[in-house]
């Protein structure tokens, strides 16, 4: 993590330490400048006089009073040598600079290094009257300056400034230190108690001390005032947590016996459905039993009247040809009405089975369908419905047949409760097809229709507006999870206000592996 502290005296170091830097390299050049400037007016001074005095004394060959005017002028440090040559480039005079500082004779091989400067020496000449006439080269003179001193006093103005920077980022960053550990001792607090506060527990931290009457100590009571409010809120979160805690576990308790009701409230639906298939094929059965029991009497009896005739002796042949059509009337309807008995208690063994079964098997759709209806028909004969299968002989599934009885048989009772009035005539139309081995069952009627606003709750556990008059509200909520859990499929609703409902329930003709649950 990057402090604070520290980044505020680096910030500072650097404002100071440029801020000196900019000054000093502006004191560096204009100290330069005046060294540089004293050197050009020492230079050209010390020329100008050379060129002035020496030429007449060599014109005069007069070597003392050139060896005085180069003693005079060796007198500044900057000046290393100083070398009088005559015109054939001979040395006249010369002085140069000691080792120890001292001026001595120059030798002409032995002149120090530096910067050389060379100018003529020109005698102005004058004829008889004092007049000035051509003038003439004489020699010329060649001086060695030193630029040490300049270096050296550069030198020493670099290391006087940056010792007054170093001097000053010393001073600053102490002062600095002192000054924000004032503001940055009770910051570390604060940072201390928020981290406790926020890794651990609010009872944890104590309070601050409320000591310091300045901004800090506002900070500081803030905080406070903070940490109290934080501990009032999780004490009070923390009881609610275990309200909510406790409301869970009800409601988990209150779930499962909804769940617990509303599975009984299905199976009582399905029973239900059972025992009214049951009362149904009963009632249905009393008449072929009915028809049954009346021919076998009155065979009996003329069985019985025959055999009397037969014992009396008196049997004539109108007799005999009587009871011969009686006992074919009788046989005729006897048969006929104990087929029609073993269809339908045929049908209802298997429907009945199928209901209380849920074991998948292989059958044929249409002959299913037709089985369905067929036990349904004691219900539908009470009303001026009608219930048409439109379904191809050769779609075979693999699937649950009581699931599917218990869709047909939802279905058609929904529409006969809710979509036709007592007596209201009307078609109930079961289409089924088959493609790329999915089977698509459409159940439409022609009835009311169902309002826009209860299409959308139709599959939900318990709606009905049929409440008081035998509807459970639990049929339709049975038909959409045996398709969606058990067959793996879809099922949609379309329907308009007076123009009927149609239900398009789409499913694999192989149904998933996965247990029904």
């Amino acid at each position: 993590m990057r402090s604070i502290y520290l980044r505020l005296n680096l910030l500072y170091v650097i404002i100071v330490t440029t801020v000196l830097a900019i000054s000093g390299a502006s004191s560096y050049y204009g100290l330069r400048y005046d060294l540089e400037r004293r050197h050009d007016e020492l230079r050209s001074g010390l020329l100008t006089r050379l060129q002035s005095s020496a030429p007449l004394a060599l014109w005069d060959f007069d070597t003392d009073k050139i060896n005085g005017l180069l003693d005079g002028e060796m007198l500044p440090s900057e000046v290393l040598a100083i070398c009088v040559f005559d015109t054939s480039g001979n040395l006249f005079a010369g002085k140069m600079r000691a080792d120890d500082g001292g001026v001595t004779t120059a030798a002409l091989t032995k002149l120090p290094a530096g910067e050389t400067v060379d100018a003529p020496l020109l005698f102005q000449r004058r004829d008889t009257n004092g007049a000035s006439s051509n003038q003439i080269k004489v020699g010329r003179v060649s001086i060695v300056f030193s630029r040490a001193a300049i270096a050296r006093t550069l030198q020493e103005a670099v290391a006087r400034k940056a010792l007054e920077i170093l001097v000053l980022d010393v001073l600053l960053v102490v002062a600095l230190s002192l000054g924000l550990r004032m503001v940055f001792a009770p910051l570390r607090q604060l940072k201390s108690g928020l981290f406790t506060l926020a890794s651990d527990s609010s009872h944890d931290v104590d309070e601050l001390p409320e000591d310091r009457q300045d901004e800090i100590g506002d900070l500081v009571r803030a905080f406070n005032r903070i940490l109290r409010r934080l501990k009032e809120i999780i004490n009070q979160t923390r009881k609610a947590e275990e309200s909510a805690r406790l409301a869970s576990a009800e409601t988990a308790k209150a779930y499962d016996d909804l769940r617990m009701a509303q599975a009984s409230l299905l199976e009582a639906e399905r029973l239900a459905s059972l025992g009214g298939l049951v009362a149904g094929v009963a009632h249905e059965i009393n008449t072929p039993v009915g028809i049954t029991l009346t021919s076998a009497s009155v065979l009996r009896e003329a069985t019985g009247a025959i055999q009397e005739r037969m014992r009396e002796g008196g049997m004539k042949k109108s007799d005999l040809a009587g009871y011969v059509e009686t006992a074919d009337e009788s046989t005729r309807l006897i048969l006929a009405n104990a087929e029609r008995a073993a269809q339908l208690i045929q049908s209802f063994k298997q429907i009945a089975v199928d209901q209380t079964n849920e074991a998948r098997r292989s059958f044929t759709l249409h002959a299913y369908l037709n089985e369905v209806t067929t036990s349904l028909n004691p219900r539908i004969k009470k009303s001026r419905v009608r219930v048409l299968v439109d379904c191809p002989e050769d779609i075979a599934i693999d699937s649950y047949p009581g699931a599917l009885a218990q869709i047909v048989t939802n279905l058609i009772m929904n529409a006969l409760v809710h979509a036709f009035g007592p007596e209201q005539p009307g078609t109930i139309t079961i289409r089924a097809r088959q493609s790329a081995g999915q089977v698509e069952l459409l159940f439409a009627d022609d009835g009311k229709g169902i309002a826009p606003e209860n299409i959308s709750k139709i599959f939900e556990p318990f709606f009905t507006t049929q409440r008081g008059h035998g509807g459970t509200g639990l049929g339709l909520n049975i038909v959409y999870n045996l398709v969606a859990k058990q067959f793996g499929g879809t099922v949609k609703v379309d329907s308009r206000l007076g123009h009927g409902t149609r239900f398009t329930i789409s499913f694999p003709a192989t149904a998933p592996q996965e247990e029904f649950a």
